[in-house]
């Protein structure tokens, strides 16, 4: 069991012509774990690849233990504050796993590799 939890280390964009590779790095205790997604390159799907690329570093985590389904993700305004949401599923469950996190400093994408994290973090502590 999991006695802590990862934290979001880095996100790594590279953008050619139409298609973008989003690695996002996750850290727990000292060692890292990278994954990657790739796709269109317009804004509107980068969401996605960050949440997947997230998605991908959770799996190395728990080493093949399970296996993670990003569903949906989007911004929201919620009163004065933006605020990311992801709903994920885990394979061979049949609830949806919710996790948000507020949008600091415009940047979507960090936002929305933490509201992955806080969708699964209890889940994969049984891991």
């Amino acid at each position: 069991m999991l006695e802590v939890r990862p934290f979001l280390a880095t996100i790594d964009q590279h953008i050619e012509d139409d298609r973008a590779s989003i690695m996002v790095t996750l850290g727990l205790d000292e060692i890292t774990y990278s994954g990657t997604a790739e796709g269109p390159s317009e804004s509107a799907y980068r969401a996605r690849l960050v949440g997947e690329a997230t998605l991908r570093a959770v799996e190395a985590i728990v080493g093949g233990a399970s296996s993670f389904d990003l569903t949906a993700v989007g911004t929201s305004d919620l009163g004065p504050v933006k605020i990311a949401l992801a709903q994920v599923r885990e394979e061979g469950f049949a609830d949806y796993l919710i996790g948000s996190a507020l949008v600091r400093g415009g940047d979507p994408g960090a936002a929305t590799a933490k509201a992955v994290l806080d969708a699964i973090n209890r889940r994969i502590a049984r891991h």
